[in-house]
């Protein structure tokens, strides 16, 4: 008698989506696309899910390309959390992100595209769009918004005492500033000078990131640096999606994370 168990129908495994084709080369590469989105320190473990979830819709878009709309979705239900404890208010969601805004807590780019997915929400809401309206890396995107949100949403405010007045100029201590010490001692992606993505040099990208960190660390920046520096990011954007090497993908999206941390307090000023 035959007691081993049947062979898995190969029908039933996961096929990849021909409409992510343009996506990554194999599914392992997914990895990569979402290795910056790191769950936020502090956060309760109804956000801490709600996000994971979403991370691993985006990943496993490349097996079913809707699941890239759906992680936007689900995620807001973080944000929205977050956003109505920080602000201790029960408000709709275009509320708590403009009362948000208002208070100087997450900035006005960050909000706009925030404001995005809620009206995709929205949309889905009132049938005038699908579960295939976003493209992965464009989800991808959106989704890195709520995750910058919600971290940002979390930090403790600033104690009077350790503003830059008060510390005399001094360079200050925190995140940032460990950031830029964990930058200084990694090595440049081996075998990435010289390459760029539509036009933005790694080289030169990384080289006015780590420009702009320092001299906000030693003095802060005026509104050219500050406008600079949102427009590093923008770039960081839309090339981190695109490395497909784990080294060189994990040091430009540490990259972009203390590019953010630095930003987050300014908005740029409009010309």
């Amino acid at each position: 008698m035959n007691t081993l168990p049947p062979p898995p129908d190969l029908l039933l495994l996961p096929l990849r989506d021909p409409r992510a084709g343009d996506l990554v080369l194999d599914y392992a590469q997914m990895h990569a696309l979402v290795g910056d989105l790191v769950l936020p320190h502090g956060a309760s473990m109804y956000v801490m899910s709600a996000l994971e979830t979403s991370r691993e819709l985006i990943r496993h878009s490349y097996y079913r390309y809707e699941f890239a709309t759906v992680a936007v979705t689900h995620s807001l239900f973080a944000l929205e959390h977050v956003l109505a404890d920080r602000t201790t208010t029960n408000e709709l969601l275009h509320a708590l992100i403009e009362r948000a805004t208002d208070a100087g807590l997450i900035t006005a780019e960050l909000a706009a595209e925030l404001d995005r997915g809620r009206l995709l929400r929205d949309r889905l809401a009132q049938g005038t769009a699908s579960s295939a309206a976003l493209r992965p890396l464009r989800a991808l995107a959106m989704l890195r918004a709520v995750f910058d949100a919600v971290s940002l949403l979390l930090r403790p405010p600033p104690a009077p005492e350790t503003t830059a007045a008060d510390a005399g100029g001094a360079q200050p201590e925190g995140a940032l500033a460990r950031l830029w010490e964990d930058h200084l001692r990694a090595p440049f992606p081996d075998g990435f000078r010289g390459v760029d993505f539509d036009g933005v040099d790694l080289v030169l990208l990384d080289a006015d990131v780590a420009g702009l960190v320092q001299r906000d660390l030693k003095g802060g920046l005026d509104d050219s640096g500050i406008a600079y520096l949102w427009g590093c990011i923008a770039d960081l954007d839309k090339t981190v999606p695109r490395i497909n090497e784990e080294y060189c993908a994990s040091y430009f999206a540490k990259l972009r994370t203390m590019a953010q941390l630095a930003a987050a307090p300014h908005v740029p000023t409009a010309t």
